[in-house]
C-alpha cells in the first residue's frame, strides 16, 4: 500500500481502536488479529510517520516521508 503513495501523501484507516480491544492482549479472535496486523505494520514502516487520534473508535493518520 505505501509504494503507491507519493512522499508526503496520506494514508487514513478507520476504526482501528475497536472500542479499546485492539489494545488489550487478552481479547481473542480473529476480528481483533485482522486489526492488529495493519497497525503493527505501520508503526514499524519507516517510510511513515503515524499518528492515532483516539476519539470515538481511532483514526490512524499516516503520512509518507
Amino acid at each position: 500500500m505505501v509504494p503507491r503513495v507519493r512522499p508526503g501523501g496520506l494514508l487514513l484507516a478507520d476504526n482501528v481502536l475497536w472500542s479499546g480491544r485492539i489494545t488489550d492482549p487478552a481479547a481473542p479472535g480473529a476480528n481483533t488479529t485482522a486489526l492488529s496486523a495493519p497497525k503493527d505494520a505501520v508503526a514499524s514502516d519507516d517510510r511513515v510517520e503515524a499518528m492515532v487520534l483516539t476519539a470515538f473508535d481511532g483514526l490512524t493518520i499516516a503520512r509518507r516521508r
